[in-house]
């Protein structure tokens, strides 16, 4: 069996194809992958570190722009999804796929459009509880629609073709304990460790407020902290930080560029300061880690509040607003939390009790259940 993936633009886009193929490779080692990304995006590189093969594609996204500069970029994203669906087709014409599956990102569309028209089995998953725009877009076209929350259902016209599966997790998240992954870090097993962690490019403001918070927490053994400052801003951290004569090291925290080993350090978290993401979110989730969730303002529809806010109400999480806080009042919210064994255990119990562990498992079936239809259609 082959199956070509297509995803991109940002790890919560990424995650959950990876997590499906790694699944189906168990499952059938027979089978073939191939993935199909943004040119120059993310995918690019996270893909092939798990051992996949994954092609560039030219394609950029709708910009919501009312100016010139906006209906220009639109203009060439057009032309993009043109001459993008022509290589994906001679691609597919190549691979022959029996199924092509989008987990998220503007690439989708053209891929699975180009899918369509060859007349091979479609399949699209949305992990957030509002759908974006590609995937709202697809509907109407593919084969399967799934989704990671039962009120996502709402947003489509016909609710009755989606599917409400979960969002996938890696399996690579059930393959440590925390005591196992703190040693595996180097990390003392009785301090507490903070994952602070904003998404794979980083957030401005987000590292501004952990670069105002190291000092504060110079001298200081309570937590150990890991900050991921994101591809765009690591830089711009790391040289602030040096400007000021300031060593991560003698506040007890390290800065890291990315998290490549997401899995292990996650394993080895007390607490986790990040986005709201639902592939972050699904991946704390299936961990049961207690988290503080600073939402993005800057995502269509809010939909990373909604996400957060789902969270929040089962008791898992805390949320907090961009502009809402500043460095001490997270530090004091961070050291609130881990003096609280109790309140931590119940969060944790909260997340586990959101999670879908079988996530992945229905979405392979509705994938085996595409490739065996004549007519390409998997019910709900």
């Amino acid at each position: 069996m082959k199956i070509l993936f297509t995803c991109g633009g940002t790890a919560g886009h990424v995650n959950p194809a990876l997590a499906v193929a790694g699944r189906l490779k168990n499952l059938m080692p027979d089978c073939r992958f191939l993935f199909l990304g943004a040119e120059g995006k993310m995918e690019m590189d996270l893909v092939p570190r798990e051992g996949y093969e994954i092609r560039p594609l030219k394609i950029t996204n709708l910009s919501r722009e009312r100016s010139l500069s906006g209906l220009v970029h639109n203009v060439r994203t057009v032309k993009n999804v043109f001459v993008s669906g022509r290589e994906a087709k001679s691609i597919m014409r190549e691979f022959k796929p029996d199924v092509v599956v989008g987990t998220g990102g503007y690439v989708c569309y053209p891929v699975l459009r180009a899918a369509k028209k060859l007349g091979i089995p479609t399949a699209v998953h949305d992990s957030n509880a509002v759908p974006g725009l590609t995937t709202k877009l697809l509907a109407g076209g593919v084969d399967a629609v799934m989704v990671g929350f039962e009120e996502s259902r709402a947003y489509y016209p016909h609710p009755e073709r989606v599917t409400v599966t979960g969002t996938p997790v890696r399996g690579a998240f059930a393959q440590y304990t925390q005591a196992a992954a703190k040693e595996q870090l180097g990390l003392p097993a009785d301090q507490p460790l903070v994952v602070s962690v904003w998404g794979s490019l980083g957030a401005a403001h987000m590292n501004e407020i952990v670069c105002q918070m190291l000092p504060l927490m110079k001298g200081q053994r309570d937590f150990s902290l890991l900050h991921a400052a994101g591809s765009r801003y690591y830089a711009q951290v790391t040289g602030k930080l040096q400007e000021a004569g300031l060593d991560p090291a003698a506040c007890g925290a390290q800065v890291r560029e990315y998290i490549y080993d997401m899995p292990r350090v996650m394993a080895a978290a007390d607490l986790i300061l990040c986005r709201a993401g639902a592939s972050t979110l699904s991946e704390l989730c299936f961990m049961g880690k207690p988290a503080v969730i600073v939402p993005s303002p800057n995502v269509t529809n809010n939909h990373q509040e909604k996400n957060a806010r789902v969270l929040e109400r089962a008791g898992g999480a805390r949320v907090l607003l961009e502009g809402e806080f500043d460095a001490e009042q997270l530090l004091a919210l961070i050291r609130e939390l881990l003096a609280d064994k109790e309140q931590l255990r119940q969060m944790s119990e909260a997340m586990r009790a959101l999670s879908v562990p079988d996530a992945t498992d229905k979405i392979c079936g509705i994938l085996l259940d595409l490739t065996q239809k004549p007519d390409g259609s998997a019910a709900p």
